[in-house]
């Protein structure tokens, strides 16, 4: 397993990847673990972790676009675990079966891709996938030269060490 990128919340909301040395959006972390990231997010200042419940954020704002996966049941049952004998087992359970279906998953698309080749339907949403962040990429580049308001990366960089160390600042002087 690799080690996971450390997402930093900082009290006014803002969430900074100690990665790439970049603030990013609640967009940005959902598309770090949909390319397979293992991730966890803790409070700048005290680090406490964050992680279920700034996932849980993405999920609803995902819900609320209207990219509903969560049937209404589902969510009903899962209300009525909280506070019952099963609340232990229920994560583990979902966790395993959620397991099962990304294998489940792969292997379908795997003995399609196998089957049909460069027809297959998986291999040709992959690609275009692929097209679509290096357009996006290129076009945030393009962009980035003709808007004078767009700070370099380095000035980017020092804001953000200049927070990290307003933050520990903080935290000596709370004694802490």
């Amino acid at each position: 397993m690799t080690e996971p990128v450390i997402i930093k919340k900082y009290a006014n909301r803002r969430l900074y990847n100690t990665e790439t040395s970049t603030y990013i959006t609640l967009v940005d972390l959902a598309e770090i673990i949909r390319q397979g990231r293992n991730v966890e997010v803790v409070d700048a200042k005290t680090g406490e972790d964050l992680t279920h419940p700034t996932l849980a954020q993405i999920i609803l704002d995902e819900e609320g676009k209207g990219a509903a996966i969560l049937p209404v049941n589902f969510m009903k049952q899962i209300i009525s675990f909280y506070d019952n004998s099963m609340q232990t087992i229920l994560p583990h359970y979902l966790e395993m079966t959620m397991d099962v279906f990304q294998k489940n998953q792969s292997r379908i698309r795997e003995e399609t891709n196998k089957a049909l080749g460069t027809f297959s339907p998986f291999s040709q949403i992959q690609a275009i996938q692929q097209l679509q962040r290096k357009q996006v990429e290129q076009m945030q580049h393009v962009m980035g030269l003709f808007n004078p308001f767009m700070r370099p990366a380095a000035e980017s960089d020092k804001d953000a060490k200049i927070a990290d160390l307003e933050a520990q600042l903080a935290k000596l002087k709370s004694g802490k």
